[in-house]
């Protein structure tokens, strides 16, 4: 099976093993909020998925 591209993009797997993702709502916007929440929206979230979705879509990556 050949790697889902369009997920790898938006996703890094650590040394480790973990699955990070970028916290969604923190494109554009942001003049608002304080700084806190700023910089909160550019840290990684750690994602669980099934070993399915691993195996079928992060096979290479």
């Amino acid at each position: 099976m050949k790697t889902n591209k369009s997920l790898t993009k938006r996703l890094k797997v650590t040394r480790k093993g973990k699955i990070l993702a970028r916290k969604p709502g923190f494109n554009h916007f942001n003049a608002k909020q304080s700084r806190t929440k700023q910089l909160g929206g550019r840290r990684g979230k750690e994602l669980t998925l099934s070993n399915k979705v691993i195996n079928t879509h992060l096979q290479n990556a």
